[in-house]
């Protein structure tokens, strides 16, 4: 009775409460729904995946049921939520439909044989699938070219440590933080290098590599000859070395 109070306040008056109501009292029929088609689904697609498209569908449903129709809403539902689920899955998946076929017949085969107690091995595993030998590997090469991970997937190390897979993904687009540190490092000293100079090499050794200017154009800002820029700047250099040496010594 609250079921069909709770179907005719939304059919009449598009209630949202009734509507969130009537979605969470079906939500099991999705469960099971994904329980079924998770027994044929590709790895890559887990059972959470296909309740979350499932409860697109099943709002879907609740959305475009109408009862005047004489089908019962269990019955409409089924294909909306299963039908939103098949299309999750094709979307998801670029397997072509003849290797994830031959995927599943290996797999069941595989099911048989751990079922029964036999030992699984290739040629047994072969033999139950009805396959060759080479069939057989050709499958599994295909399988694992296509495998699909994920990169916060716990492994172990060759020390025995655990590790999410992400961690040992280089990327090739992020600093070196040695290399940084070492940077850091060699600015800092640089720094206090060029504090102990005098003010007079403090300004050639500015002018020449933070403005760019050439030793003729310093030597006009100095009021000085090209000749002398160029004598004033050798000696800064030397002096700028030497406490360098000195910082780190």
């Amino acid at each position: 009775m609250e079921l069909d109070k709770l179907w005719k306040e939304f059919l009449t008056g598009r209630n949202d409460e009734a509507r969130k109501k009537l979605i969470l009292n079906y939500l099991p029929l999705v469960k099971n729904i994904a329980g079924r088609l998770a027994v044929r689904t590709p790895y890559f697609m887990q059972q959470d995946d296909l309740e979350s498209c499932g409860v697109i569908g099943l709002m879907e449903a609740v959305d475009k049921y109408d009862p005047s129709l004489g089908v019962n809403f269990e019955t409409f539902a089924y294909q909306r939520i299963r039908g939103a689920m098949i299309d999750e899955l094709r979307r998801q998946s670029w397997v072509p439909r003849t290797l994830w076929q031959r995927q599943q017949a290996v797999k069941a085969a595989r099911e048989r044989l751990e079922s029964s107690g036999q030992t699984v091995t290739e040629e047994t595993l072969a033999r139950a699938a009805g396959l060759s030998l080479n069939e057989l590997r050709q499958i599994l090469r295909q399988s694992s070219a296509v495998q699909v991970c994920s990169l916060d997937d716990e492994i172990y190390t060759s020390e025995g440590d655990v590790t999410r897979r992400c961690e040992l993904v280089e990327d090739i687009n992020s600093p070196d933080p040695l290399k940084m540190i070492n940077d850091l490092e060699d600015k800092e000293m640089l720094v206090r290098a060029i504090e102990a100079l005098r003010e007079r090499d403090k300004l050639v050794l500015a002018l020449y590599y933070q403005e760019g200017l050439t030793l003729k154009e310093i030597g006009k800002v100095m009021s000085v000859s090209e000749s002398r820029v160029c004598q004033l700047h050798s000696a800064a250099i030397k002096k700028l070395r030497q406490q360098l040496e000195k910082i780190q010594n």
